[in-house]
Order: C-alpha cells, then sequence, then structure tokens
C-alpha cells in the first residue's frame, strides 16, 4: 500500500511556516555545529558526550543498550557502533545483561566520568556562548514552552 498523497491533497506550507521551519533548521545547525566543534577541543565528539552525559544520570552510571537508545532517540545499531568506539577507548564498558540473554548493559568507566568531568565545563561555556546568552529570559521561556508541545505525542 502506498503513502504517497496526490500533490493537491498536500498542505503545502505557507510561506510564514516555511520561514519559520528553515529558521528552527539553521538553529539546530548552528547550535550544533558550534558545541560540536568546541567539544572536539577537549577530545571528544558530540555523540560521545551525549552517551557520557545520559549514561552519568543513570543509577550505577549504567543502563541497558535499548534503554539508552531509546533515552537518546537512537537506533540500538547506531548506539552499539558508537559504544564500540568509545570501549576502545576505555570510555565506558560493556557487561551482560542478566535480565536479557541478547542484551548488554553500558558501564560508564572511571576514565569515562573523568573526561566528562574534563569536558563539562567547556560544553556548558560552549552553550552558553552558542545559545543561552545569545537570547533573552523570554526567549528561553518561550522556547521551553514551544519544547514541551513538541515532545508529546
Amino acid at each position: 500500500m502506498s503513502t504517497k498523497r496526490p500533490a493537491d491533497a498536500v498542505r503545502w506550507l505557507r510561506p510564514d511556516e516555511e520561514r519559520a521551519w528553515r529558521a528552527f533548521r539553521r538553529i539546530m545547525v548552528a547550535v550544533q555545529v558550534g558545541t560540536e566543534r568546541d567539544l572536539a577541543v577537549v577530545g571528544l565528539s558530540g555523540p560521545d558526550y551525549e552517551v557520557l552525559s545520559t549514561l552519568s544520570e543513570q543509577p550505577g552510571h549504567t543502563s541497558t543498550l535499548g534503554r539508552q537508545a531509546d533515552k537518546m532517540g537512537w537506533s540500538r545499531s547506531r548506539l552499539s557502533r558508537h559504544a564500540t568506539r568509545m570501549e576502545a577507548r576505555r570510555l565506558l564498558r560493556r557487561a551482560p545483561d542478566p535480565a536479557d540473554g541478547r542484551g548488554c548493559l553500558l558501564q560508564l568507566t572511571a576514565q569515562g566520568l573523568d573526561a566528562l568531568a574534563a569536558a563539562a565545563p567547556a560544553h556548558v561555556d560552549s552553550v552558553r556562548r552558542h545559545f543561552v546568552d545569545r537570547l533573552t529570559p523570554a526567549d528561553l521561556a518561550a522556547l521551553e514552552r514551544i519544547a514541551q508541545r513538541l515532545e508529546g505525542p
């Protein structure tokens, strides 16, 4: 069954909607490029930092690969490949998941925690420079409201 809709049934974006969509995309790219460039200076990629920071929030700095992938919005295969590279750098380790014979646990290592602690000040500074400090408190509140509306089902 085809999911294509006839061109005349498509709700094309109005000019103001298209401008807003393109502005949103430019914001995402600019902030991501800036923060990832700054993280590279301290030896981490944006995805490295995301894995380390989200694992650091888990009890015992441990999570199942599946739960971690879901939390990050990644596929399991993407996270598995990235975890392999991080494991080679001793930032995390894998362990069998006792609750799922096919799954594994991701555990933050002491070296991973140290890398996160060393990168966090530079990351926060970067987020401030590329995002927070360029906006007013009203802008930040509006973005928070928008995010709440977009995060739902």
